[in-house]
């Protein structure tokens, strides 16, 4: 518990997907233990990311869709924070939103979710991989080429129902989701780095919220993890500098193990055919500096040629 003012009330804006849900109600939970006294609502909204389901992201404007309207709803005063995955949140946010607090992260792996199949070494040649990121499929192209990967969209329980009427031999999604939802028992295995880096932020929890509002940052400075915090800025900066959103298959993972940070990105074709690979360690405290170095490293192997080929597709 907090002993500073306490606020009212809070109003938390949240998308309406179960995991969505999850995350803002975790956030409310903490908020009330912290304030007691405060009122903490939260405000549910459909975004265009939610409605938009016949189309890759990638194809219609990217993580941004996911954010655009609860941003109206802190802008207008409707709430004073948002409640996003991390991965969600576009690279670069602009004026006058900032992300607030970065919580506690959950595990950042990829997961393997089947129900014929143990791993992805276990699948025959063909069989059919559905995911809904160019990072998760350029890493399978480029390490099983014999694999088909197509697109998979939707909320978590689409997506399971689609592996369960046999749309896919296997799925793979980030093992946070499932396990935030109790679907942890789904997960067949999760997938090393080595296998599929994840997305920057990936498993994170981000509180968005307008910049000038100090009353709000201190509300939330409880709840900011410091490693958490440290290993995203780190993998936000590398997707930063490299100009990388969901239309182009990058992953950047940091770790923070006896004092000190490891991070590792890529940035490949979505066939896999061409990839560019960068590791770097340092201070926690020079995360951001660790991410544009490794940005730099991965641009010095050819990194912005492959993003020019993919901006004219």
């Amino acid at each position: 518990m907090v002993t500073s003012p306490a606020p009212e009330r809070i109003v938390i804006a949240t998308r309406e997907s179960r995991l969505a849900l999850w995350q803002a109600e975790h956030v409310k939970a903490l908020l009330e233990g912290l304030y007691p006294q405060t009122r903490v609502e939260l405000l549910g909204m459909t975004t265009r990311g939610d409605q938009i389901l016949d189309r890759a992201l990638s194809k219609v404007g990217g993580k941004g869709l996911f954010v655009k309207e609860l941003e109206t709803a802190l802008l207008d005063g409707r709430a004073d924070i948002a409640v996003h995955s991390m991965k969600d949140v576009p690279a670069e946010l602009t004026d006058p939103f900032c992300i607030a607090a970065i919580l506690e992260r959950e595990i950042p792996l990829d997961a393997f979710v089947s129900n014929k199949y143990a791993s992805l070494d276990e699948l025959p040649p063909g069989a059919v991989v559905g995911t809904s990121s160019l990072r998760r499929e350029a890493q399978i192209h480029a390490q099983y080429p014999y694999l088909g990967v197509t697109p998979l969209r939707g909320n978590l329980d689409t997506r399971l129902r689609k592996l369960d009427e046999g749309q896919y031999d296997a799925i793979v999604l980030a093992a946070a989701g499932l396990k935030r939802l109790g679907l942890g028992e789904r997960i067949r295995g999760t997938l090393p780095a080595e296998v599929s880096l994840p997305a920057a932020g990936q498993g994170a929890l981000a509180i968005e919220a307008i910049a000038a509002r100090a009353d709000v940052r201190a509300w939330l400075a409880p709840l900011v993890d410091r490693s958490a915090t440290a290993c995203v800025l780190a993998e936000r900066a590398v997707t930063k500098a490299l100009g990388g959103g969901c239309e182009v298959p990058i992953g950047a993972y940091a770790q923070i193990a006896d004092g000190e940070l490891f991070l590792r990105g890529f940035v490949a074709l979505p066939d896999g055919s061409r990839f560019v690979r960068a590791e770097l360690r340092g201070a926690p405290a020079d995360a951001e500096a660790i991410g544009l170095r490794v940005a730099e490293a991965l641009r010095a192997q050819g990194a912005a040629e492959i993003l020019s080929q993919l901006s004219t597709h």
